[in-house]
């Protein structure tokens, strides 16, 4: 091996759009480029562009070029990329789903270069309709305990890894106590009751995420201790096509005097941590959840969690000794599936056990809930924090460049098997 630049081709969300994987993306390519060791091409895919050029940062330059895509590329897009930018390894991200057809081809890719699939499944039971998938890769990093020990069942001969998300600690981190409250007096206007507890919501609409169940658990938990004694901030859009209709929910529940507030507007990270110092709680209650980047944002801003005992929210919520939040076990498990998924758990909660944890967090003193929040904030620092998880895929994408080599030193990789037949 030289000492050039390993150069590695990702394939995901654009890498500078605000999604959960753009975001992670974002994350490694930045890290890594910071070592001054690697050199980065980018297809950012996943959302609609007004120009296909292709784009450089001002802090990277023609150290990372982002080429605009639709979807996440082509067979032919991908074979012409790979051929005259001629990189040392491919590096893609998200849901299994999308890549179909890149495992479709897999066998004209890996021989020139290595696959390195960052994975994210979100439940049990073993997937074993994926093993071919999981088969055509060199190596599959998992974000999830539970991701990891699926990939190890179905494909014990695949090499992998465990590196959960990791969350800029720069940006989300416990601010001044002056600065929250005057932005949430900016924010939140002519409130009855300033002391209220405040609980934020920030997801998605869409079906998985509970966002119609969670506002009639909402209505329960208020005729209990009073409606102008709480408030749930749902940072989402509600009349997401793909979702429910949050605004109809709220009206036919009479919940429209501040008890159920919607946050509409994109806003930047840096105003995101302020949302999250000035709450009290941050929830998901959703069924199915790979990682549950929302959540450990909070956490990382010193704001307790409440959290479906699912995916990768498991465990942020706990260490396995301490708890930094409320942890709601799934009241009844379903069994799930479609003609590409035949079978998946969808953890589901009741209304008693989400109101009970909204009622123990409510009933905490503003010391006790910043307590939880402050050990919140320390589990972040130490298991997820921006140096570990750049070293962790440093580690990992050098020795893979290392162990495997590419082009005319590609190694341990054979585009075919003897098996014995019968």
């Amino acid at each position: 091996m030289t000492d050039k630049k390993i150069k590695i081709l990702t394939l995901s969300d654009h890498p500078l759009s605000p999604s959960g994987v753009g975001t992670q993306t974002k994350y490694i390519i930045e890290g890594l480029l910071a070592t001054g060791r690697y050199e980065f091409i980018s297809l950012g895919g996943a959302i609609k562009h007004s120009d296909y050029s292709s784009i450089t940062t001002d802090k990277w330059g023609d150290q990372w070029t982002i080429f605009p895509v639709d979807g996440y590329g082509t067979p032919e897009m991908l074979r012409s990329i790979i051929r005259t930018q001629k990189p040392d390894m491919l590096w893609f991200m998200t849901d299994p789903r999308f890549w179909g057809w890149l495992w479709d081809i897999e066998h004209e890719i890996r021989p020139l270069l290595p696959m390195v699939y960052y994975h994210v499944w979100d439940n049990f039971p073993p997937p074993f309709y994926n093993k071919n998938s999981y088969n055509s890769n060199d190596v599959i990093a998992a974000i999830s305990k539970v991701t990891h020990e699926l990939v190890k069942t179905v494909s014990p001969d695949v090499e992998s890894v465990y590196i959960p998300h990791s969350v800029d600690t720069e940006i989300f981190k416990k601010l001044p106590e002056e600065a929250v409250a005057a932005f949430r007096a900016e924010r939140i206007k002519n409130e009855t009751n300033p002391d209220r507890v405040l609980f934020f919501w920030n997801n998605r609409n869409a079906r998985r995420k509970q966002g119609a169940s969670l506002i009639f658990w909402f209505k329960k938990f208020l005729d209990i201790i009073g409606h102008e004694n709480a408030c749930l901030v749902m940072h989402t859009d509600p009349k997401d096509v793909h979702g429910q209709d949050l605004e109809a929910i709220i009206h036919h529940l009479e919940l429209t005097h501040g008890q159920v507030v919607f946050s509409r507007a994109k806003i930047s990270p840096e105003d995101l941590a302020m949302v999250y110092n000035m709450m009290d709680c941050t929830i998901n209650v959703s069924d199915a959840e790979g990682f549950g980047l929302a959540t450990l944002e909070s956490l990382a801003c010193g704001t307790p969690i409440i959290a479906n005992m699912t995916g990768g929210l498991q465990e942020q919520v706990t260490d396995g000794e301490n708890w930094f939040g409320g942890g709601l076990e799934p009241t009844s498990k379903a069994i799930i599936g479609s003609q590409e998924i035949p079978y998946i758990y969808e953890d589901r909660l009741s209304e008693a056990v989400v109101v009970e944890a909204l009622l123990q967090i409510y009933n905490l003193s503003k010391e006790e809930r910043e307590k939880l929040g402050e050990a919140g904030r320390l589990h972040v620092e130490k298991n997820y924090n921006f140096e570990n998880y750049t070293k962790q895929w440093d580690k990992l994408l050098t020795e893979t460049y290392k162990k495997r080599g590419s082009w005319t030193t590609r190694k341990l990789y054979n585009s075919w098997t003897l098996e014995e037949v019968a």
